[in-house]
């Protein structure tokens, strides 16, 4: 086990870029954290880390052996969890982060659930539109909305959502029903924090640049606007699907709807056999299709 000495220290380290972070995830003095990864770097060698008195960086070939030392611990901290967590269940405090509105309306309800059926969790959620750093804010889980940026992350998807453009009826029936792309130039579109509207046409996703009055980064305030007849929106089925079931509002160009997308959960790996995330992981996934 020699070989092993100074690596798990230089991964946190280097993740955290903070030997004091560090030392604290891993339960071990700043100290000794500073002389496991001089030793890693005396015996290969080669100067894994630039430390200076505000900060922490990577060399080049640290950078390089990061990318081979994470895996390595992170098998053997799921091989250790695997036997740790054979008949554990959840406790313990969950933290995580979800987007406002999804969070509200659909996340929270589940996670008081969730609570109720395990006693012993605690929960610390966080509902921001923002995407938080996971590793850095000691994040368990994080809800994740749409097409995911490429990242070492653990992502597995929870349900899908439909986008749909809607209306009013009043709107509709002053200003005509779009039959094309063409017809939405002429009508006014609410738009939100998406910059471009997608479609499906002719089997190929296309892009639309909405225009109209209004521009505002809330989904339930664009909601409202629709409702009282300024326009047309894009949302996604969990802001209007009862308007659409109450007739308050209709849906639009459905033929050239753009193919559904993710709602996602997504881990650090070194988190993602921990009975409180595996649990509840598994747990989102089946109330939320």
């Amino acid at each position: 086990m020699k070989h092993w000495t100074g690596i798990s220290e230089f991964v946190a380290v280097a993740e955290l870029q903070s030997f004091t972070k560090a030392a604290k995830q891993l339960g071990i003095s700043v100290a000794q954290v500073s002389r496991n990864i001089a030793e890693l770097e005396a015996s290969l060698a080669i100067k894994l880390l630039y430390r200076s008195t505000r900060s922490v960086s990577l060399t080049e070939e640290g950078l390089l052996y990061l990318q081979h030392c994470r895996h390595l611990v992170a098998s053997l901290e799921e091989a250790n969890r695997t036997l740790a967590n054979l008949k554990a269940t959840p406790r313990g405090q969950i933290k995580l982060t979800a987007p406002v509105f999804y969070g509200e309306t659909r996340i929270a309800p589940l996670l008081h659930d969730f609570m109720q059926q395990y006693p012993d969790t605690e929960l610390d959620l966080q509902l921001t539109n923002n995407k938080l750093d996971l590793v850095q804010g000691g994040f368990d889980l994080a809800i994740r909305l749409g097409t995911l940026e490429s990242s070492s992350l653990i992502a597995r998807k929870l349900a899908s959502r439909t986008q749909y453009v809607v209306a009013s009826p009043a709107y509709l029936a002053r200003n005509g029903i779009p039959q094309n792309l063409t017809d939405l130039t002429q009508l006014q579109c609410l738009t939100g924090t998406v910059a471009q509207w997608r479609f499906m046409q002719q089997g190929k996703l296309v892009q639309f640049k909405p225009q109209g009055r209004i521009v505002c980064n809330s989904g339930v305030a664009l909601m409202d606007a629709a409702l009282k007849g300024l326009g047309l929106v894009q949302l996604p089925d969990y802001y209007v699907s009862d308007k659409l079931q109450s007739g308050e509002l209709v849906a639009v160009l459905n033929e050239l709807r753009q193919p559904d997308d993710g709602i996602w959960a997504i881990y650090p790996q070194n988190r993602h056999l921990s009975a409180k995330v595996r649990v509840l992981v598994d747990y989102l996934a089946a109330k939320l299709n």
